[in-house]
């Protein structure tokens, strides 16, 4: 059994994905058994893989999947589930760059309490700084805010994003972003992973609150890990659209919690 499985979702970002590789294999110690999972969404539109797959030739524990379409974000990590034979499973964005041995201490926070089903590290960006990557559960007037006005209602979304939270210490968070997540393979297998009807975006909030439901999601303050976080959605009209759907469908889900 490996200690943990990772997947990462490509489409057409090789670039990021063999520097998050790079900075794995390099920092996870090598007494942690594991196995990545690279689930291809993109590769069906012709673009040239031949020499990312050489790159990741070299590893023996990096396993290149080719889905013949783009199934999607959360289908495409819930690609592995049945493949997937570990204690721990890992939800790793492309755009993720280890500076550290981030596995080990997450995995062993992760050991210190059987009630922690899912935990998410300290998420920094390339110059440092503490991304608002923690959240309470979404309502509609917090994504209006988020989208529209955040100038207008600042201090809501300092408590939407738990700024007044002490970050050096853990603590249960109800919604974090999903660009690294590692959670109990068992739970993600019972739980059926993300919930399919989620193309992009939501679906991270919606396995968060599922998890929370079982167990609990822990803050881990022990690393830090970079993600670069393009934000899309806010530049690109289609992927605006394609999140205001995925919204309304969390919403009709779980409820229209307004405030």
């Amino acid at each position: 059994m490996d200690n943990i499985s990772i997947t990462i979702v490509a489409y057409h970002n090789y670039a990021d994905i063999k520097e998050a590789i790079h900075t794995i294999e390099k920092y996870t110690d090598k007494n942690i058994k594991k196995h990545i999972y690279i689930v291809d969404n993109g590769a069906e539109s012709g673009r040239n893989i031949d020499d990312f797959k050489n790159f990741i030739s070299v590893y023996n524990d990096v396993e290149y999947l080719d889905t013949g379409r783009n199934l999607g974000f959360g289908k495409g990590h819930n690609y592995v589930i049945d493949r997937i034979d570990s204690k721990f499973h890992a939800i790793v964005n492309p755009d993720i760059i280890l500076k550290e041995d981030s596995f080990n201490k997450l995995i062993s926070f992760m050991n210190t309490d059987e009630g922690i089903g899912m935990c998410v590290p300290k998420l920094i960006d390339e110059y440092g700084n503490m991304q608002l990557a923690y959240r309470k559960d979404p309502t509609v007037f917090d994504m209006f805010i988020r989208f529209f006005c955040k100038r207008l209602f600042q201090n809501r979304m300092k408590s939407h994003t738990l700024q007044d939270k002490d970050f050096t210490v853990p603590f249960q968070v109800p919604f974090a972003q999903g660009s690294f997540l590692i959670i109990r393979t068992q739970l993600f297998k019972s739980l059926g992973g993300f919930d399919d009807d989620f193309f992009m975006y939501m679906e991270d909030a919606d396995l968060c609150r599922r998890v929370n439901q079982k167990s609990r999601l822990m803050y881990c303050p022990d690393t830090e890990i970079i993600h670069k976080w393009e934000r899309d959605s806010h530049r690109n009209s289609k992927l605006f659209i394609a999140h205001l759907k995925s919204m309304k469908k969390y919403f009709c889900k779980w409820g229209y919690t307004w405030f």
